[in-house]
């Protein structure tokens, strides 16, 4: 297997437990990915995401190997799931009691108040008829016909972004923000999102948003624990260099240190960088250098990890700031690709929840600035401390005014560092953007078309990006795998990326 990050991870569990005999190469010191953890002077940070969604999946996954999710990771439920604040004014603390949303909500508009259930009760009945659909492979344009997508199609709306579809409930623009800015978990902007993706929010409000204690990374590292029990070698510091072949079929990956042999090979790297550098272009037809290059990718973040003195009381865990102009602030970042001096931002405040994270005293923030992938129009080199800044100056619409003097310890990633440290195509922390025409059969499909013995699990295939829709991946592929294993009557050996 190639790559120990959440998608990986959940497949190791689910091969080892069906008997097979597991490897991990992991490129990085240690397990997670970008759902790894940043230590530094006593602080602990997640290093990317911070919101634990619908663990519906996760714990069906540990259910499956005979554990219990929140026994091995401890989660909270978090009330206010978190604060949104609008630089055009307005602020609201979201919360899974809709009646209280609603006297919210009639504070920004009486005409909407109402409008949140109707959403609920629609993408209630949305979520039902498209579970099977990310639930299952999609191997080639003749899925499309089955009868839980044809089934499926009348709520698909193709031609009506998240943006629109919000519109139909929510009348002030501020509310259609508030239940569309999560299109931003796949990197894109809510008038760009295709309308299916209204469940996100209906997720939060309906399932939870969870802290995980230890964060985020704390699941990852739970897994790959548990992972070990199980027989699974995870070998850490050990990129991929090269395939072996024999034809079409891969049949061993060469790192510096050995060659590992195996019957199936499951990769969980960044799918566009990993190709690109290890598969040579010549075996690469549908998914070739030149058309990756062509594809759509998600923006990437500027991330400030901040160990802090004392303690801001008065900030909820999860922090939403949404730009004056949010629309503006989104061309810049899609279309014009440059920086804003406006931006929109995200700030993590975990010591309200859980106080393992910062010695005693102390409390680490985390900050996200979603920006531009990789472009010839920003020079990290050049703008890097210039936008450092800026974020710092825009966090003041939070409150946090003094923040520059009660910083102890600071850490930053830039989109050039998501591309060269973590091996993220053009820094896209998101992966392939999510348009209908990148999604489906259209994405790098679980059982990677373009070579044999090779499957994939993660952002990069299908269903796409996302804490609980990478870990369906997994189901996905690890079913795919063992299918086609038990078909070979073949005892099987994985080599995990």
């Amino acid at each position: 297997m190639v790559g120990a990050g959440p998608g990986g991870l959940a497949a190791a569990l689910q091969l080892a437990h069906a008997g097979c005999d597991v490897t991990i190469l992991e490129r990085r010191d240690r397990v997670g990915g970008r759902t790894s953890a940043i230590e530094l002077d006593g602080f602990r940070f997640d290093c990317g995401p911070t919101f634990f969604l619908y663990p519906r999946v996760l714990t069906e996954i540990f259910e499956s190997i005979g554990r219990d999710l929140m026994r091995e990771v401890p989660m909270v439920r978090l009330d206010p799931q978190y604060r949104l604040t609008f630089g055009a004014g307005g602020v609201l603390d979201c919360t899974p009691d809709l009646d209280r949303m609603d006297q919210q909500i009639a504070e920004f508009s009486p005409a909407d108040v109402g409008a949140l259930r109707r959403y609920m009760d629609d993408n209630r009945t949305k979520l039902e008829r498209f579970r099977p659909i990310l639930e299952s492979p999609f191997c080639s344009p003749t899925d499309l016909m089955r009868p839980a997508m044809l089934s499926a199609v009348p709520y698909l709306h193709p031609m009506r972004s998240l943006g629109s579809e919000l519109q139909r409930y929510f009348s002030d623009p501020r509310l259609v923000i508030a239940f569309a800015f999560q299109s931003k978990y796949l990197g894109m902007s809510p008038f760009q999102c295709p309308s299916l993706f209204s469940i996100l929010s209906f997720l939060e409000y309906e399932h939870g948003v969870w802290h995980p204690m230890g964060g985020c990374s704390r699941v990852s590292e739970r897994m790959a624990e548990i992972a070990e029990e199980m027989g699974v070698t995870i070998r850490l510091g050990e990129s991929v260099r090269e395939i072996k072949l024999s034809g079409r079929r891969v049949t061993a990956l060469r790192t510096d240190e050995q060659t590992y042999e195996a019957d199936a090979f499951v990769v969980n790297a960044d799918f566009a960088d990993w190709m690109s550098k290890t598969v040579p272009n010549r075996l690469r037809r549908r998914w070739s250098d030149e058309k990756l290059a062509s594809k759509k990718y998600s923006c990437s973040t500027f991330m400030l990890y901040l160990g802090i003195e004392g303690r801001y009381e008065d900030l909820p865990h999860h922090n939403i700031h949404i730009s004056s102009d949010y629309e503006n602030n989104l061309r810049e970042i899609e279309v014009e690709h440059v920086l804003s001096e406006d931006p929109s931002f995200y700030v993590q405040n975990p010591a309200v929840t859980d106080d393992s994270l910062a010695p005693e005293g102390c409390s680490g923030l985390y900050v996200l600035v979603p920006v531009t992938h990789q472009h010839a129009n920003v020079d990290w080199s050049v703008e890097s401390d210039r936008f450092r800044e800026v974020t710092l100056d825009a966090m003041a619409a939070i409150g946090l005014h003094d923040l520059r003097d009660r910083i102890r310890v600071e850490h930053r990633i830039t989109p050039a560092d998501w591309q060269t440290d973590y091996a993220v195509y053009r820094g896209a922390t998101f992966n392939l953007a999510h348009n209908l025409g990148q999604m489906l059969h259209n994405r790098p499909r679980n059982r990677f078309e373009e070579l044999e013995g090779v499957y994939l699990v993660g952002g990069g295939t299908h269903p796409g990006s996302g804490l609980p829709v990478i870990y369906e991946s997994s189901r996905i592929t690890s079913r795919l795998l063992l299918q086609d294993m038990q078909s070979g009557h073949r005892r099987a050996k994985y080599a995990a990326c």
